[in-house]
């Protein structure tokens, strides 16, 4: 019988991070389920916290007992407690991932021998067993590269525009505007003439913007940032943030100069602020820290996190199938991501390689080779 090997990963209470490769045995599909030969899985932002928690990387050493091989990293004392929920558990790894259907059950047989994206959260393995109605066939002329990340940055960008649509907003801003996602939110605005305002951190990543048609483009580390980002914000009457930064005053900043932009035209005391609602989602947490704000922006207002399993859940399973078929469509254009380096299973747990991945550098994407 043919081997399956998979990552996993493992934090314990004595503060260690392993991350395994161990050996399973060849899944079975039962009638409405498939198997997957995994091809290829990208490592997201996403991915992060499963795969290495709070983990010192850094200090991570490679370690082979027997048939299995680990990486061993110390999890810092202040941090175990941050990671109780998850403590002395062996958990699957890998959200997302594209592959050849091998086996499929009687209800499953239309979708045999075809290339199928799928979202799993255990996709860091040689096979995988899902439900048939979770695979995205994809048509004959894609690769299993291009496939691999049909999900969660997909239908992240076009749930953005979704929710945009459903609150009434005008414009919106994004930040880390210049990431894979970022690229493909931009794409999306484009095509729908929504106006975006896009906050980057280097001259490099306005370049790339600028490449795609980005019109509003403002680096956070200019003197003038937040000036020019009223001024954008009142010329599109931008009143929806989306913030992949997650800590210190960026959400605060965004509001703050929303207000300014409202109100910039404005005679008179108005004690409770603009009366158009403005909002800021935290879908990422690039930085580590509390979220600070002020008390600039009156009281229509709201901050909130953002996550895209509960907004498929809202929006049903007929709407996620349309956006999902458009994914399909476009995964060569819209929906394409550029790729930065394969790795093996065993290559994906060497710290030195952590250490190039888990910087989640803008516009790098490195993706995991099953197979290799």
């Amino acid at each position: 019988m043919s081997v399956n090997r998979q990552i996993v990963s493992t934090a314990t209470a004595d503060g260690e991070l392993i991350l395994s490769i161990v050996e399973n045995e060849m899944p079975t599909p039962n009638d409405d389920e498939v198997v997957v030969e995994m091809e290829s899985a990208p490592i997201n932002p996403s991915d992060m916290f499963p795969l290495l928690g709070f983990a010192d990387y850094s200090k991570g050493k490679l370690v082979t007992e027997g048939n299995e091989q680990k990486m061993v990293a110390p999890v810092p004392e202040q941090f175990v407690e941050a990671m109780r929920a998850r403590l002395d558990q062996t958990l699957p790894v890998g959200n997302e991932g594209a592959g050849r259907v091998i086996a499929a059950g009687a209800n499953a047989k239309h979708l045999e021998g075809k290339l199928v994206s799928l979202v799993t959260g255990q996709c860091y393995q040689q096979f995988v067993k899902a439900p048939a109605f979770m695979c995205l066939p994809h048509k004959d002329d894609t690769s299993a590269n291009e496939a691999a990340s049909s999900y969660v940055n997909p239908l992240t960008a076009l749930g953005f525009i979704e929710t945009l649509k459903a609150e009434g907003h005008k414009a919106m801003v994004h930040t880390a505007a210049a990431s894979n996602l970022g690229q493909m939110v931009l794409k999306l605005c484009l095509q729908e003439d929504i106006p975006l305002i896009c906050i980057i951190r280097s001259d490099e990543q306005a370049k790339i913007l600028t490449d795609i048609g980005a019109k509003y483009v403002i680096n956070s580390n200019d003197d003038d940032f937040k000036e020019q980002l009223v001024d954008a914000m009142a010329e599109t009457e931008a009143t929806l943030a989306f913030d992949a930064i997650g800590a210190g005053d960026m959400a605060d900043t965004l509001l703050s100069s929303m207000e300014r932009a409202l109100s910039r035209n404005t005679k008179g005391l108005n004690t409770y602020g603009s009366d158009q609602h403005k909002q800021v989602y935290i879908y990422g947490r690039l930085a580590q820290g509390p979220v600070t704000l002020g008390q600039s922006y009156g009281m229509h207002w709201g901050v909130g996190g953002w996550l895209l399993t509960p907004f498929l859940q809202k929006i049903g399973f007929e709407r996620m199938g349309e956006l999902q078929a458009r994914v399909a469509n476009e995964i060569k254009t819209t929906f394409a991501s550029n790729i930065t380096d394969e790795l093996s299973l065993s290559e994906a747990i060497d710290p030195a390689n952590i250490a190039r991945y888990m910087p989640k550098k803008t516009g790098e994407k490195y993706l995991i080779k099953p197979q290799k």
